[in-house]
């Protein structure tokens, strides 16, 4: 059995195309998992376009892409993904805040529509659907493939999935801002005992009190969080555009003395589920 989580994007609110952003990535949220064999997309932003092309050449078929929400850095890359252009293909696109707002579909749409964009959504001939679901939900992908979901602080919403397979599981956090001195209980309890947790970490702690209610977190309430809550591994994730490479380094040195189950993701990064004490090797 196969469990992997791959890194196609890592870079938060903007991609960055600089020598500054070599080593880490400069595209934004995208990850992709493989659960025996079965495919799930995580957010669309810049990250899926080589994803996409990826999976062009091994003739990928069907498959769903889970949204965490849809601000312009989690979903810019969609209209450059080129699968959807593929007439017989199978994607369902879900995502856990818009059931008020008009839904998935909409948003989508208008991001594709004049002026914005030349080419509309229509003109994706994949078989594509849309589900929209209330986040705190749980649902199958496969009878094998559980998912759990749970809302985020984050302005206008967004929503957490935990990904279960074969008694292991990845959780995915991003978008969301802690409240200094108190446990999100959402965030507890969706990665309680996770083998593999992503969490926002854009902001250092001297950055954060700055940016309240700009709806990110640090690195520092990551690791408290997880090691709170038993879990086993942290993915720092969702890098602040002007953290260059040096100061993720410094970051993942930093994270590593607090706590050792904690590394900063970079784009690239290729993690199997039960081999997570090789991570540190890539």
């Amino acid at each position: 059995m196969t469990f992997n989580v791959k890194f196609w994007g890592v870079r938060g609110s903007i991609a960055c195309a600089s020598p500054n952003h070599m080593r880490y990535g400069g595209n934004t949220s995208c990850i992709e998992v493989i659960a025996d064999g079965y495919r799930i997309i995580l957010d669309a932003g810049t990250g899926i376009r080589q994803l996409g092309n990826e999976m062009q050449k091994i003739g990928a078929d069907d498959f769903h892409i889970l949204l965490t929400h849809t601000h312009w850095d989690h979903i810019n890359g969609f209209p450059f993904f080129t699968p959807a252009y593929n007439k017989g293909l199978k994607i369902e696109i879900l995502a856990g805040h818009l059931t008020d707002k008009g839904g998935v579909q909409n948003v989508l749409s208008a991001q594709m529509d004049n002026p914005m964009f030349p080419v509309p959504l229509e003109a994706m001939t994949a078989d594509i659907t849309f589900r929209d679901f209330e986040a705190g939900s749980s649902f199958d992908l496969t009878d094998k493939v559980h998912v759990r979901t749970a809302p985020l602080n984050h302005p206008n919403g967004a929503t957490a999935y935990r990904i279960e397979f074969d008694e292991r599981s990845v959780v995915y956090v991003t978008d969301t801002e802690h409240i200094q001195g108190e446990t999100d209980q959402n965030v507890f309890g969706i990665i309680k005992d996770a083998d593999l947790v992503i969490y926002d970490s854009t902001y250092t702690e001297e950055e954060f009190p700055s940016k309240v209610g700009w709806g990110h977190s640090t690195w520092n309430e990551g690791v408290r969080l997880c090691q709170e809550a038993n879990v086993k591994r942290l993915a720092i994730f969702h890098h602040e555009p002007d953290h260059y490479d040096d100061i993720m380094d410094q970051i993942g040195i930093e994270a590593q003395a607090v706590w050792p189950g904690a590394f900063v993701c970079r784009e690239g990064m290729n993690i199997d589920l039960y081999d997570l004490d090789g991570i540190d090797d890539m």
